[in-house]
């Protein structure tokens, strides 16, 4: 079982052509593989590496992360609202196998 959590932020109800802002955030440590632990070994790497957003099976943001991105990633973006039923799928893909998804659907007016 996963213990990932993720926060998803979506606007209020839209119509086709709005222009809305989505924002998520993520639980996860993001060790850089830089820093000892207080025996003086290193600390694995433990990065999200990618992440993606698709509306409606359409990639609308692809990140890639690298490790100067703080513990638990905070993405905002804007996206153009479609004439679909609005299906946003996120998904955050890492290290160590780490993969977390959320689906979400924007209300419309």
């Amino acid at each position: 079982m996963s213990t990932t959590r993720a926060i998803v932020t979506l606007p209020p109800p839209a119509r086709p052509g709005d222009v809305v802002e989505l924002r998520v955030l993520v639980s996860h440590p993001m060790e850089t593989g830089y820093r000892r632990d207080a025996d003086g070994r290193m600390l694995p790497r433990d990065l999200i590496r990618r992440f993606r957003c698709r509306c409606d099976g359409e990639t609308v943001i692809e990140a890639e992360l690298h490790a100067a991105v703080a513990a638990n990633p905070y993405l905002a973006f804007w996206l153009q609202v479609g004439d679909g039923p609005g299906r946003l799928e996120f998904e955050w893909e890492g290290d160590n196998g780490f993969a977390h998804r959320e689906t979400r659907t924007l209300s419309r007016r």
